[in-house]
């Protein structure tokens, strides 16, 4: 899957269940170690909280190759699982939510656990602002002038963004494309200048694109 809806920011929602509070956060973390440092910044805020469980999902959605819970000394398997079972089906990738627990004197058991806990992140996503996730190549184009105009309506054509332009003899272009346009848009390219354009990957990584 190359394209996929991701938060597109941090989101809080809040719910009381039988005196306890349960305060979801959720945001957008593209990397292990980016969902690690958003569920310390979040435990660390509600450090008198009774609970601070969670989960993460990096990668697309539904995707199991980088995960992570917690369930923060709740009964094992009532607040972790659940929460990962939810974002592992909520059609967002490369996602971490913590639920935050303020116990209010009434013990849920277990399946009221799982309920509060599951729940709380299900009621964070209903309402979560989401962005599409689009892994882009970046390249450096090299082209006569004679090119420039075809060029032009190429790049439009295949959503690319242009980070910068050089003249000289010739017009170079550093720009970026959804990845998965990149062998149509460098055929199509050779096509048109008969071959004559130069096409360098750039290296490094490039940052996605997102529309809300």
């Amino acid at each position: 899957m190359s394209r996929y809806a991701i938060p597109a920011g941090r989101h809080r929602v809040e719910q009381e269940i039988r005196g306890s509070r349960f305060i979801a956060t959720v945001a957008h973390t593209p990397t292990v170690e980016a969902a690690r440092a958003f569920i310390a910044e979040v435990s660390a805020e509600f450090a008198d909280a009774t609970h601070n469980c969670w989960a993460y999902v990096v990668g697309p959605p539904g995707s199991t190759a980088q995960i992570g819970m917690s369930d923060d000394g709740e009964p094992h398997g009532t607040a972790g699982r659940p929460m990962l079972n939810v974002l592992l089906h909520a059609g967002i990738g490369d996602v971490s939510a913590v639920v935050t627990r303020y116990f209010g004197g009434t013990k849920l058991g277990t399946g009221g656990l799982v309920r509060a806990y599951s729940g709380t992140v299900h009621h964070a996503l209903e309402t979560l602002p989401t962005r599409e996730h689009v892994p882009r190549a970046g390249l450096v184009v090299t082209v006569d002038y004679a090119a420039v105009g075809g060029v032009q309506r190429l790049l439009a054509e295949h959503e690319a963004e242009i980070e910068g332009e050089t003249y000289g003899a010739d017009v170079a272009y550093r720009l970026w494309l959804p990845r998965e346009r990149l062998e149509t848009f460098t055929a199509q390219l050779r096509d048109l200048t008969h071959g004559r354009a130069a096409i360098e990957p750039v290296d490094r990584e490039v940052p996605d694109a997102g529309a809300a």
